[in-house]
Formats: C-alpha cells, structure tokens, sequence
C-alpha cells in the first residue's frame, strides 16, 4: 500500500481508539532503519507510524550540510516509493521538534506539503509534532494554536507536548521530578486553546511521569491511569457523556514500561507510542555479534586482507534489519495493534 492518506490516517487514529490499541511510532535514522520498521509492521499485519527526529533529519541530511529539511524530504520521498511495496498503511510523521528548530524544521516541512495540497496531491507527511513542553503553557498553546491552522490547512496532524517528559532526546532535557504529570488544568488549558477537533485534529502528548531513555521496570513511575482524569476533567468541562474521552494521546519515553502500564495507557485513549531507544539497540546489537565473531574478517588484522564477505556492509545489514523489524513486530504485539491493518 502506498502511504496513507490523510483519510486513510485519520481512520487509523479513528480505529486505534475505538478498539483499544495504539500503533508503535518508529524512529527512522536511514533507508535501511525505514526498511527494519516497513517489514516488522507487515510481518504484525499492522498499519504504522514512521517518524524522523530533527537530529535524524540532520543525519540524514548529510554531515556535509546537516540540512534537517532535506534529510526529512528526501526520507519521506524515498518512502512513498518503497512502502507501495509493504502491504501495510504508513503514516509519516516528525518527532521532537522545539522552538528554537521550528524555523528551520517543522515550518518549512509544512509549507512543502501546503504547496503540495495546493497543488491537489497528498501531504509530504501526515504530522508533525510541536515539543513546545520548555516553555510555559501560554506560550507553548499560543504557538500550537498557529501550528494547528497551517496543519489542518495542509491536512495534516499536529501532535503537541503540554509538559515535560523526562530525561533527554535530541538535545532537549527535563529532569525527573514531580512536574512530570500533566494536571486537568493543564488539559482543560489545551482544549481551551486548541479546541476538540473543530480547530483540526492533533495528537496530545500528555506527561504521566513518562522518561525519555533506558530504564528497567519500576525505576520509573508511571501513572497512566492519569489520562482517564484528564479525559474525564475535560469531558465534564465540555458537556461530554461520561466515559468519553476527548484526546487522542500519544505515549513518549515508554522504554522499560510494564505490560500493565502500556494496558492502562491503551485503555485510557493512547492510539500512538513512541519506540527508539528498544529499537536502536535491537538494531545495533546482531552488528556487535557479527564484529566481534568475524574480527579477522572485518578488519585487515597483521597485514592480511581480511574477509569481504564479512565486511561488506550487506551482510551484517540484513541481520540489523532482520533484528530491528522482530523488535517492531514485539511493539505491535504489546500495543495490540498486530493484525489490524486496514485492507
């Protein structure tokens, strides 16, 4: 299938929360990692998210230039070609982006999907996301709500982050502390500001004590089932039947999570999570093993010539793929998305 469209992706959403699942959004740094995430999510029969961080938009950008944009451009080109090829829809989307990279990121990557919708094609990606979770509320909303008219003009989904998650991606950092639950008032603020989808549609990154990083279970407190207050705080603000639930939440920093934790998110309006640390490692590891079994290979130890078969870079990429797309097909499974794909 090709990648979504904008219809498509909003059905996804749409079923994700009706049925109780979420789909993994996996963080692409190369066409081979793009590859790793296409086959785990055809090998789970699952529908998906890629997404490209701005330092995976500068790496892909070359350290020549470092241009973000034209890492991200030239990713998501590349993948409306081979994701025809993947029976699975793929929803294309941007992960952290911060004020100070808006300029040079996320903005110019909406106007190449308006001039595209102008144009009567598809958007580039199908999302972008505004981190605005270092500023205050009144200004990280005043630029969300500025965001949300261009995305909903280029039908495209905004996905914003009202407070902290903790640790550190991309250069951007909290620390762990009590500030890292998101409050009523915090999400009442929110649909204040940005409306309940009358304004255009966007994905809600809520903090429950989420951490960006490598962690064990229980090192971390996670209070999901504090989505169902916030649902329920704006539901009784709106006029909304009891049990609704008003956001479409998005689970950062869910690296070591229980399998009851990922339940209660999933249940309590979680139709996205966010995987790279789990997959990077899944990725990098069957390279470790191959080096360190073909050292004699891989390097031209004492003056010999080494094995090419060994240090060509196919061979020990087709185990990274294979490792990184098993470690997707894992999330699908956790996050109840497997066999769900839209046919």
């Amino acid at each position: 299938m090709p990648i979504a469209t904008p219809e498509v992706y909003n059905e996804m959403l749409d079923r994700a929360k009706a049925e109780k699942f979420a789909y993994p959004a996996i963080n692409v740094t190369s066409s081979q990692t793009l590859h790793a995430a296409l086959r785990g999510f055809a090998e789970a029969e699952s529908d998906g998210i890629v997404q490209i961080s701005t330092g995976g938009a500068e790496f892909l950008g070359g350290q020549h230039s470092k241009d973000m944009v034209t890492g991200a451009v030239a990713l998501a080109e590349f993948a409306h070609i081979v994701a025809e090829k993947y029976d699975v829809s793929i929803a294309l989307h941007t992960d952290h982006c911060p004020k100070d990279k808006l300029d040079g990121y996320v903005r110019p990557l909406l106007a190449v999907s308006e001039e595209r919708v102008k144009a009567g094609r598809n958007p580039l990606f199908q999302s972008h996301m505004w981190d605005g979770s270092a500023e205050t509320l009144a200004d990280n909303l005043s630029i969300a709500q500025e965001l949300l008219e261009r995305a909903q003009a280029a039908r495209i989904i905004l996905e914003v982050e009202i407070t902290p998650t903790g640790g550190e991606e991309d250069g951007v950092s909290h620390e762990i502390n009590d500030s890292l639950y998101t409050t009523v008032d915090d999400a009442i603020r929110t649909a204040e500001a940005l409306g309940l989808g009358d304004k255009g549609r966007y994905l809600l990154a809520a903090s429950f004590g989420n951490v960006h990083g490598v962690y064990k279970p229980g090192n971390v407190v996670l209070r999901p089932e504090l989505l169902k207050e916030l649902n329920e705080g704006v539901a009784a603000k709106y006029g909304k039947p009891a049990g609704a639930q008003p956001f479409d939440f998005v689970f950062h920093g869910g690296s070591g999570s229980t399998e009851e934790e990922i339940r209660t998110a999933l249940e309590n309006g979680v139709v996205k999570m966010n995987i790279d640390t789990d997959t990077q490692y899944a990725f990098t590891r069957p390279v470790v093993d191959h080096m360190f079994r073909n050292y004699d290979g891989v390097l031209k130890v004492d003056g010999e010539v080494g094995n090419k078969k060994t240090y060509d870079p196919r061979t020990w990429g087709k185990l990274a793929e294979a490792s990184m797309a098993a470690r997707v097909v894992e999330a699908c499974t956790h996050l109840r998305s497997t066999g769900t794909r839209i046919k």
